[in-house]
């Protein structure tokens, strides 16, 4: 009896549909990510094991670079109204005279780096050209300078809201700069901040270490 041929099929697969949920996949993750804002300043933070994170809102960091001059920001992508209190106060306390325009600005300015004298004239800048301006740092005496002010107008700012300071000071700032900008928080009853560091990994053995390492 002759043996029944199985005649041969195509196996082509038509690839088409994978394509298209890779292009899905690569969108939903361009549009999900968050990307780390451009470091204004370059500061070389010390090394140690910490814990904590920043946190991206109801957060006020004061930069320190290896010159000694200081910086402010605001962390807030919640409510993006408290960087319009900021101001506000500000404009009023020091009769700065800021127009609308470039009140509005500051909801984009990442840094404030100059003395009130020169607000207007950064505020009146374009945020890509703040980025590339080498500002001279917020004037900090023993009595916490204009520093004192930041810190007071924000802190009204987040008034019944819970608010976390830091201090990101370079490995080379000198301690009078880091005294100045204590005493700003002091004027301000504040005497709880954290210190940013460079991460570094726990010592072997320690809780930290096992915690860290429990996946691997």
């Amino acid at each position: 009896m002759p043996s029944v041929k199985i005649p041969k099929k195509s196996t082509f697969v038509d690839m088409t549909p994978f394509v298209d949920v890779a292009f899905l996949i690569l969108t939903f993750f361009i549009m999900a990510t968050k990307f780390k804002p451009p470091e204004p300043v370059e500061v070389t933070t010390p090394k140690s094991v910490s814990t904590t994170d920043i946190p991206e809102s109801n957060a006020l960091m004061i930069t320190i670079d290896k010159e000694g001059k200081v910086y402010f920001t605001v962390l807030s992508q919640k409510d993006m109204s408290v960087y319009d209190d900021v101001i506000n106060s500000i404009n009023s306390s020091r009769n700065l005279g800021l127009t609308p325009a470039e009140k509005a600005n500051y909801r984009k300015t990442y840094l404030v780096g100059v003395s009130f004298g020169q607000l207007k004239q950064l505020l009146d800048m374009p945020p890509d050209q703040q980025k590339t301006l080498k500002q001279p740092g917020i004037p900090v005496d023993t009595t916490g300078g204009d520093l004192t002010y930041w810190l007071q107008a924000a802190k009204a700012a987040f008034a019944g809201q819970s608010l976390k300071y830091f201090i990101k000071g370079d490995n080379n700032s000198k301690y009078p700069v880091f005294k100045n900008v204590i005493a700003a928080l002091k004027a301000n009853d504040e005497y709880k901040y954290f210190l940013i560091t460079a991460p570094e990994e726990a010592p072997p053995g320690t809780e930290l270490y096992k915690q860290r390492h429990k996946a691997g």
